[in-house]
């Protein structure tokens, strides 16, 4: 059955509809009609399925079926990316869902050679946002990852206010450890796994050495992500994967 989003806001069991451009993409991309069934998931974890009662002209009515509930993953992991050239980040936000974060930050490094005035910066939120929300009706995804707003990295230090349990970045430097090291000491220490993560992936030529700096000083270990150099996107797919395999399953 056709996914289709409802933010939190306007989730109503009782009274279900859809508007705007889902109700767009159902009427006149998919041409579905009265009789037809759908699940519908408002990115908190709640999902239903339910059947289209009324084509009505401004929105599409529908009547609950059954309706259920998705634990979060267990744990939260946040990709701080520094923004690439070209649709590179489109690509990075789709995959970051598809494995398993739970919110994305975009970081506007010293490197990042897109420039974003306070206008352009939202626009590509919203863009972003709703890339999140195509991926995650695509696979599934019952809670819909935050695209936060682009912020420089003192800025996004600034801003987090949530208490990592670890926090990553990837670097290029000879000190950098293995991912996997660094999560048997954590579970070695801790018993358990960490519950929430930020990892921070650089842009085209990496963090410069003042960013990798301050990172660390805000608690980030460094990690090396093999001997081979590494696209930004793949960078990006590389660290989120490990973590879901380690983490999440």
């Amino acid at each position: 059955m056709h996914r289709f989003y409802v933010a939190p806001e306007n989730w109503d069991p009782q009274e279900l509809a859809l508007r705007g451009s889902e109700a767009h993409h159902a009427r006149n991309v998919l041409r579905m009609q009265a009789g037809d069934k759908i699940v519908l998931f408002n990115g908190k974890g709640c999902e239903l399925t339910a059947e289209i009662a009324d084509m009505a002209d401004h929105e599409i009515r529908l009547r609950k079926l059954h309706e259920s509930g998705t634990a979060p993953l267990r744990t939260w992991i946040v990709l701080g990316q520094a923004i690439p050239k070209g649709k590179n980040m489109d690509l990075i936000v789709q995959k970051a869902v598809e494995i398993g974060a739970a919110e994305i930050a975009p970081i506007i490094s010293d490197r990042t050679v897109v420039q974003l005035d306070s206008e352009s910066a939202s626009q590509k939120q919203a863009k972003w946002q709703q890339i999140a929300i195509e991926a995650a009706k695509q696979c599934g995804q019952n809670w819909l990852p935050r695209v936060h707003a682009p912020k420089n990295l003192p800025e996004f230090f600034s801003a987090s206010e949530q208490p990592f349990d670890l926090r990553l970045i990837g670097s290029l430097q000879p000190d950098a450890q293995q991912l996997k090291k660094i999560l048997e000491t954590y579970s070695s220490e801790h018993g358990d796994r960490p519950r929430s993560v930020l990892m921070l992936v650089g842009p085209e030529g990496d963090f410069t050495p003042a960013e990798l700096a301050l990172a660390r000083r805000h608690g980030c270990q460094p990690i090396t992500l093999g001997p081979i150099i590494l696209r930004v996107e793949t960078a990006a797919m590389y660290c989120l994967s490990v973590l879901s395999y380690e983490l999440l399953i």
